[in-house]
């Protein structure tokens, strides 16, 4: 066992769990089932971390037939080529479900057994030439969005040059919105509590690919670019004293961005995006001069409407949305 620099929590590998449990039923006359659950108590009580590690009953089952290792096994195994398009989709779509899980712990499993690793590159390694490598590549996106979770996937990501692989494929494919969408919530997982992340995606200049694609003409269907700027825009790593999100947010400020979340607003209440485009400019909101430039674009009187008519509708998540940005505005 050993103990990682994160709160000083004891950690241990799946051999040396599996070999507890070995030493349980040889030395102590366990049964199986007694002996992992003596195991996971013990090693619990011990301060051990045991998330990512697959408990099995010897005897019944083992960690080969664990559903989230064979997925990842399979997709190791296989070529990426035309003829196993397919076949990978359909594993990245089960990788994803299974990830999805709640409290299934697949999440862990899956990062501890290289799963995010294999996921950044797969997706560097797919090229959109027909409809087949569109969706393997948006299954792709949707897997790694749903890998990436806590500090540990978020490093992991930026350390296997996951912003780079997802900025480059935005910018190559900005017409499609499956990959768009799907793209933007791996930069909205990826960047969420990670200082270094967002400066990364910043970097590479994500602000200009995301006004770019909201000020464009078909916008219909998009909704996690706008998590993608809030996320930009939050301040939310304990580790950093003084974040930059401030000086991004004056960024996106001079390149347009208000004018593309304005234009959300004036769509109405039937919008699919008012609400999170609402949020975002919340969070683009820093100072004077930005709040200015929402009212001059007629930001406020946008919102005033979209009030009214969620209060004749009832739609007191629009109303709450909408009153939060007129108190920061």
């Amino acid at each position: 066992m050993g103990s990682s620099k994160k709160n000083n929590v004891r950690t241990i590998s799946q051999e040396a769990f599996d070999a507890f449990v070995k030493e349980n039923i040889e030395d102590l006359g366990l049964d199986p089932t007694e002996a992992l659950q003596d195991a996971i108590e013990t090693l619990t009580l011990q301060g051990v971390d045991l998330s990512g590690i697959v408990t099995c009953i010897p005897g019944v089952s083992s960690v080969n037939d664990n559903p989230v290792i064979q997925c990842l096994d399979r997709l190791k195994e296989i070529d990426l080529n035309d003829s196993t398009m397919k076949e990978m989709t359909e594993l990245l779509d089960k990788l994803c479900d299974l990830c999805s899980e709640e409290g299934s712990g697949n999440q862990s499993i899956a990062i501890r057994n290289g799963g995010l690793d294999l996921v950044i590159s797969i997706c560097s390694k797919i090229k959109v030439t027909n409809n087949e490598h569109e969706h393997a590549l948006v299954s792709a996106l949707k897997a790694m969005a749903c890998l990436i979770y806590d500090l540990q996937s978020t490093e992991a990501f930026r350390k296997n040059d996951g912003t780079k692989i997802v900025v480059d494929i935005l910018n190559s494919c900005h017409e499609n919105i499956a990959i768009l969408n799907s793209g933007f919530s791996v930069v909205a997982a990826a960047a969420t509590g990670n200082e270094l992340v967002k400066e990364s995606f910043m970097d590479l200049k994500v602000d200009e690919l995301l006004v770019q694609i909201l000020r464009g003409k078909n916008k219909e269907g998009i909704q996690h670019p706008y998590d993608a700027i809030r996320v930009l825009l939050t301040a939310d790593d304990g580790r950093v004293l003084a974040s930059q999100v401030y000086g991004y947010a004056r960024r996106f400020a001079k390149i347009g961005i208000v004018e593309a979340l304005v234009s959300a607003l004036h769509e109405g209440i039937n919008s699919p995006n008012l609400i999170s485009a609402s949020i975002a400019l919340k969070a683009v909101a820093v100072n004077d001069e930005i709040c200015m430039s929402i009212a001059e674009h007629g930001g406020i009187d946008a919102v005033l409407l979209c009030i009214d008519d969620s209060g004749e509708q009832n739609n007191k998540i629009v109303a709450k949305s909408c009153c939060t940005l007129l108190c920061k505005v």
